[in-house]
């Protein structure tokens, strides 16, 4: 079991960079949405392509994930868990939640 919350707020990743926390952002959504809006940092790995490539993403500090809205990145967090990622959390709401109340300079769509 982990101590790692499965979800997280985009308020709590907004603190985990302001403090310099050493985490993961991993973004599960499709390269043509991330070339239209992403958050500073992320790495890409559409869900599709996670287990294939499950090996670029660390076991060895937490990994926030996220896609659009939050289906998605949950789907892929319930995955990561099931195969050992155990610091792997949701980000609540998406990147569109991160536009919404963190940074309007990352688009909308």
């Amino acid at each position: 079991m982990s101590d790692y919350p499965v979800e997280i707020d985009v308020k709590q990743l907004k603190a985990m960079i302001d403090a310099g926390e050493k985490f993961m952002l991993l973004d599960v959504r499709e390269k043509d949405e991330y070339t239209r809006a992403k958050i500073e940092d992320s790495h890409l790995i559409p869900l599709g392509a996670l287990p294939s490539r499950a090996s670029e993403v660390t076991k060895d500090f937490p990994v926030v994930v996220h896609c659009h809205h939050g289906g998605r990145s949950m789907k892929a967090v319930n995955w990561l868990r099931q195969n050992g990622y155990t610091k792997a959390s949701n980000l609540k709401g998406g990147i569109d939640a991160w536009s919404v109340h963190i940074d309007q300079a990352v688009a909308r769509y």
